[in-house]
């Protein structure tokens, strides 16, 4: 069996920053909550007596300072993997804006539809197709599998949102910065555990 540990990376806006969209092209570092978030998923982990066999990290610089941290907090002394396909989506025109530009600029509708139901805005020139963007989120599954023990996979709202879906959870699938989810990745099937939890309160694994 294969524990599957799914993390979204901490914040990257400061206390009176209007958050943005944040996609492949705004590769933007953590800032000091996001950093403590980090810190927090390591100890919860480490309080549950986790010790990581893999971790594996999207390439920008927000998931691998994530990755970086609780792999600190876990003593974990192997390579930490950077995986192309856990980059998150290049939101186009829509990077660098606001909720509220965007509304003005496309209307409320694309919004929800992305925010509401998980579906990708036509012609809003987002990159990957969300068919490349499934595929990739099985093809990681399908290589963790091969693992025995429990892999981190550090990446971005907008992937997790994929892995949601490959995995069979019902319910919401978005995840808040510094918030976890877990899956069971066995020969009878995927088991889905949680999802977007907050760390600090506690982890059940």
């Amino acid at each position: 069996m294969t524990r599957l540990i799914l993390a979204r990376h901490g914040n990257t806006f400061g206390p009176g920053e209007t958050p943005v969209w944040v996609g492949a092209k705004e590769d933007l570092p953590l800032v000091e909550k996001g950093e403590a978030q980090a810190e927090s998923l390591g100890k919860a982990l480490s309080d549950s007596g986790v010790k990581l066999d893999r971790v594996i990290t999207g390439p920008l610089r927000r998931t691998r300072r994530a990755a970086d941290i609780v792999a600190d907090a876990l003593d974990f002394t192997g390579p930490i993997e950077i995986d192309e396909r856990l980059k998150e989506i290049d939101y186009g025109p829509w990077g660098g804006l606001s909720d509220a530009e965007i509304i003005e600029a496309y209307g409320e509708a694309p919004l929800a539809a992305w925010r509401d139901r998980h579906e990708v805005p036509e012609g809003a020139g987002w990159s990957p197709s969300p068919a490349t963007l499934r595929a990739n989120a099985l093809a990681v599954l399908n290589d963790a599998r091969r693992s025995s023990g429990t892999v981190l996979i550090m990446t971005s709202n907008g992937i997790l949102r994929f892995f949601h879906a490959a995995l069979g959870f019902d319910g919401d699938a978005k995840v808040k910065t510094g918030h976890v989810g877990a899956a069971d990745l066995t020969a009878d099937g995927d088991k889905p555990r949680f999802w977007n939890l907050d760390p600090a309160g506690g982890l059940p694994l």
